[in-house]
């Protein structure tokens, strides 16, 4: 005869774990045109509201808010979007999509307790701006903020391979007589000594700039102070390149053979200045730097702040580019690609049945969530603008 020994946790009731049953909900989700200066994408495709319509959602599009992505009206009509050019109208809906973040007007536009999902562009931005959700009670996610199952931040990754790739292609431009450059072909021609390019930053950009330069054939230089970051750019990049950590003696000796210079180092507050006015003296004349690091101040002692209609400027006989935004430069690209990061996420929240649920199965949308319900949730934010935030984990389980 067998006994069985039990113990006191398999004697007392147990709690029974129910399958928790989620019920599909429709979207109504408003696009206005952007109004920021040099704003050109646009954050939904026109093959994206197809897919959001036949899932049974509704998308209503302010009438030209696609144009400067080269998409019509008449596009996002056939794709069952509501084109009006009511903008009280669009951003009476219940969730907002836009690229840049709302003015101040806008978010007056907008009911209560709507959602808003946008970048939130956090250097750029004002207390007045998060005081004002908070009175409207607004939940709002920045796409900037949103991480991907493997940690990553999607958003911010593409629009990193877009700018890094476009450095390449306008140095390259600007190195043409038509641009007062040294009228030399970036790449390597048959009996030609290859162009040198110099890379500063081993982060996304940085490797997109890369692959760019080493595709038309140039020579590059790639610095940064990660040991980690060089040695995976190693890896990524299929071969051996010249890497080297950022030491003022080594990076101006590259420096001043150098035809083509990129900017593509961050910082946790505004980009450290790594190349001095004083080592840019020695650069060739005719050189050009594209700082892509502009957006957070620059890596480049001598970087002021352009535009696309006026891009560049000569100082110590270097062209500067120094554009923030470079991917507005190349709307229907960008829009696309962040299109196709949006989409998904959209569909998800529709199938977890809405937002609320939807943050509670995916700690990556959760992430991207700074503000719920009027209460500032992201910690960033708060410490930035010295203001008080919970922590949405508290908030939202």
């Amino acid at each position: 005869m067998s006994y069985f020994s039990f113990s006191l946790k398999d004697i007392l009731p147990q709690e029974e774990k129910l399958a928790i049953f989620k019920s599909k909900s429709e979207l109504f989700i408003g696009i206005p045109k952007e109004t920021s200066y040099q704003e050109h994408r646009i954050c939904l495709t026109p093959d994206a509201v197809t897919a959001l319509v036949c899932n049974g959602h509704k998308v209503m599009i302010e009438s030209g808010a696609g144009e400067s992505a080269n998409y019509s009206d008449k596009e996002y009509s056939d794709a069952g979007a509501e084109v009006t050019y009511d903008t009280k109208k669009v951003f009476s809906c219940p969730m907002i999509l836009k690229v840049e973040p709302p003015t101040l007007d806008e978010v007056d536009l907008m009911e209560e307790r709507a959602i808003l999902i946008s970048a939130i562009q956090i250097k750029t931005q004002e207390v007045s701006y998060f005081q004002k959700l908070s009175e409207k009670k607004i939940t709002a996610l920045a796409f900037e903020f949103i991480r991907d199952e493997d940690g990553s931040y999607p958003a911010v990754k593409s629009l990193s391979e877009i700018a890094g790739t476009a450095s390449i292609l306008i140095a390259a431009e600007l190195m043409t007589n038509d641009n007062n450059g040294k009228g030399l072909l970036l790449g390597n021609i048959n009996g030609v000594p290859p162009t040198e390019v110099v890379i500063i930053g081993a982060g996304t950009a940085g490797e997109f700039a890369a692959r760019a330069a080493l595709g038309l054939g140039a020579n590059i230089k790639m610095f940064d102070n990660s040991i980690v970051k060089l040695r995976r750019m190693q890896n990524v990049l299929g071969q051996r390149i010249y890497t080297s950590t950022i030491q003022p003696k080594i990076l101006l000796k590259a420096l001043r053979r150098c035809d083509v210079a990129i900017g593509a180092l961050r910082g946790k507050g505004r980009a450290p200045i790594v190349v001095t006015e004083t080592m840019m003296e020695y650069m060739k004349k005719g050189a050009v730097i594209v700082d892509i690091s502009i957006d957070n101040g620059g890596c480049f002692e001598s970087s002021q702040v352009t535009t696309h209609q006026n891009p560049t400027f000569i100082k110590n006989n270097v062209i500067h580019y120094c554009v923030p935004n470079i991917p507005s430069r190349y709307a229907k690209t960008a829009s696309v690609s962040l299109s196709n990061i949006l989409t998904p996420y959209l569909l998800g929240i529709a199938e977890d049945g809405g937002l609320e649920s939807a943050i509670r199965c995916d700690a990556g949308l959760k992430n991207g969530v700074y503000f719920y319900h009027g209460i500032l949730t992201n910690k960033a934010v708060g410490e930035w603008f010295n203001l008080s935030y919970r922590d949405i984990n508290l908030i939202v389980f």
